[in-house]
């Protein structure tokens, strides 16, 4: 299993075709485990290496054409326009297949700038054969190629780069909204991209979890609010080949963040309460069992809210329908949460039990690991002060902070801070009275469904809903990440300045990071049960005078102000206090200490997994020579 980051590997499933002049396939071979390798000849010319298990095959890339639309769904074609031969690549990990054509995109184009051999001279120089695998992207080809840019194309050069496709930055070339970072090489463009290496990597723990996911490993992770772990899924998730790989959350807009579905679409189960015998027969439905069968990784999201007893029925589920003796019928567990935040609904009287609580939970799941560098917050006096909150320890210090942030005055250019609600209720309300007490009259803006006969099925995912109704002074909040640089992140605060011109009339908003955007539409993709696929156009914005706790998971709010009063869960008091980038941009109302709870069962399972933790390290630390040593605790 590849786990670095070099972009010149590529394992997947490849589709070599021959076509005749009229583009037609006249032979094909289907290779499902193909081992693919980028490297140079003699020449130093690039060549994309296929070995499918007993032989190699070398394709030089001269004269080529990428075709790359569906690349964040594991495909695209690479088309050798002499030889009109094509390779078909699928099922490969996104990640690594947008890494592997960064890498040819950009090595080829730094080749360009010197001129190639002719057939004459390469038989007069009399080299031996050879290859040798490409090296990594590093920032000299990087400014090589954005030189060569900065430049008028040499005679003839855009003629030859454009059946090739670059590497992008995503903001200066016009795409398509499916396809990645990559477009077709216009002749003289008027606007070249200016290329750059990925800035945010992995830290140690982050990379240690996916290190374990990728050696097959089950694994749990968890960290507190702000330590990068929806990040980690998405790299996680890109990793994976995709046709094996399902995606799923306990609620649905945590499925939606992750671009999944939620966990009992996937099971097909219902609310998993019916005896097992018949669950079993309601996973074997059409549909339903392809998923069981054909899934090989499983991630689930905010694992916290996921009852034990469902999580055991599953196990058995998967069991019995993959017909397999293996814990969870073999499926690799990819499994994400934090347990001291949001707990399971409990149905009735009785106290949910927690996911770390199902019979099976020690059977299935191999390797706990924790993240624990907090990215959220920079201020370190306030992480700690959250992490305090996290176990449920309040001291005099913790007490006094909070108090004193009631006076706070965290309002800045109309915007004001938004209030969290532990209740449903009490945020439409709020916002329903606010934006009528605003003078003039509404625009409403609804939302493009994929099918409107679903509208109940797409706003149990969607972030945004069906009908927006804004004003002149709505305080509002982005619910997607337009440009993470510019401060347009899912959470950012902002107001409604104005509204264009014209029938769409689309509002402007002023952020509290100081960019002013007139926002327009944009499109949520989500998979339902039974694989269909939905989707929403809508403005990315949602009223924000209030929001409730639950709805705010995963959110880095810039003001915030809560009201602890009428908290009713355990974490639900740390969950709120989480969303806060700082201690500055925070305003507790009526504090009172004893809203502040960590179940202590959680405290007993987190204590036992550090203890484990320190256990595996002292021996792990006595095989300190073994460079490929694994970290789970």
């Amino acid at each position: 299993m590849l786990t670095g980051e070099d972009g010149a590997q590529l394992q997947c499933c490849l589709t070599v075709e021959q076509l005749n002049s009229s583009g037609e396939t006249t032979r094909r071979q289907v290779i499902r485990k193909a081992s693919i390798l980028l490297g140079r000849n003699e020449f130093q010319e690039i060549i994309i290496r296929v070995h499918d298990g007993k032989l190699c095959q070398n394709y030089p890339l001269k004269d080529f054409k990428l075709f790359t639309k569906f690349a964040r769904d594991g495909k695209c074609t690479v088309k050798m326009v002499p030889e009109n031969t094509q390779l078909l690549f699928s099922n490969c990990p996104p990640d690594r297949l947008n890494l592997f054509l960064k890498t040819l995109s950009i090595k080829h184009q730094a080749r360009l700038s010197s001129k190639p051999l002719t057939d004459r001279e390469k038989l007069k120089a009399g080299l031996p054969r050879s290859f040798e695998a490409i090296s990594p992207l590093q920032q000299k080809d990087i400014q090589k190629v954005n030189d060569l840019r900065s430049k008028e194309p040499p005679k003839g050069l855009a003629d030859r780069t454009n059946s090739t496709a670059v590497a992008g930055s995503g903001k200066q070339v016009k795409r398509s909204r499916s396809d990645t970072n990559f477009s077709p090489v216009k002749a003289n463009p008027s606007k070249k991209p200016i290329l750059a290496l990925p800035s945010r990597k992995l830290n140690k723990d982050q990379s240690a979890v996916l290190t374990a996911v990728l050696s097959g490993k089950n694994v749990f992770f968890t960290g507190s609010a702000g330590t990068g772990k929806s990040f980690l899924l998405k790299r996680i998730m890109g990793s994976l080949p995709p046709k094996s790989t399902f995606a799923t959350a306990s609620t649905g807009v945590a499925a939606c963040h992750i671009g999944g579905t939620t966990l009992h679409s996937f099971a097909g189960i219902g609310s998993g309460l019916a005896p097992l015998e018949q669950c079993i027969e309601l996973a074997q439905r059409p549909g339903v069992l392809q998923h069981w069968t054909s899934c090989r990784h499983l991630i689930i999201d905010e694992v916290s809210m996921v009852e034990a007893q469902f999580f055991d029925k599953l196990e058995s589920v998967a069991r019995s329908v993959r017909r397999s003796t293996a814990p969870f019928g073999g499926i690799q567990l990819i499994i994400c949460g934090d347990f001291l935040q949001l707990p399971p609904i409990s149905k009735g009287k009785e106290k949910a039990s927690f996911c770390f609580q199902a019979r099976s939970w020690r059977k299935v799941i191999q390797v706990n690991m924790e993240l624990m560098e907090v990215r959220r917050q920079t201020d370190q006096s306030f992480i700690s002060l959250l992490q305090k909150v996290r176990v449920g320890r309040v001291t005099e210090e913790v007490t006094a902070k909070l108090m004193e942030s009631a006076y706070h005055r965290i309002e800045k250019d109309g915007i004001l801070a938004t209030r969290l609600c532990t209740h449903k209720d009490d945020v439409e309300l709020t916002n329903d009275n606010k934006l009528q007490q605003l003078p003039g009259s509404a625009r409403v803006f609804e939302a493009l469904d994929s099918d409107p006969a679903l509208v109940k099925t797409i706003d149990a995912y969607s972030p945004v809903s069906r009908l927006i109704q804004l004003k002149v002074g709505a305080q509002v909040m982005l619910t997607k990440n337009l440009d993470v640089a510019r401060g347009l992140v899912n959470g950012a605060r902002g107001v409604v300045v104005a509204f264009e011109n014209g029938k769409h009339g689309l509002p402007r908003v002023h952020f509290l990071c100081g960019v002013t955007e007139v926002l327009k539409l944009e499109r949520w993709m989500f998979k339902s049960g039974g694989g269909l696929h939905l989707s929403r156009q809508q403005l990315p914005l949602k009223l924000a005078w209030a929001i409730s706790i639950h709805k705010s998971q995963g959110m880095t709010l810039d003001c915030v102000e809560i009201s602890l009063a009428r908290v009713f869960e355990s974490g639900q008091a740390y969950v709120a206090l989480s969303r806060a980038r700082s201690l500055e941009g925070l305003r507790v109302m009526d504090f009172d200490p004893r809203v502040v709870r960590a179940d202590p069962d959680v405290l007993v399972f987190y204590k036992r997994l550090r203890k484990e933790r320190i256990l595996m390290q002292a021996s792990m630390d006595d095989f300190i020579g073994n460079s490929n040593q694994e970290n789970p605790w």
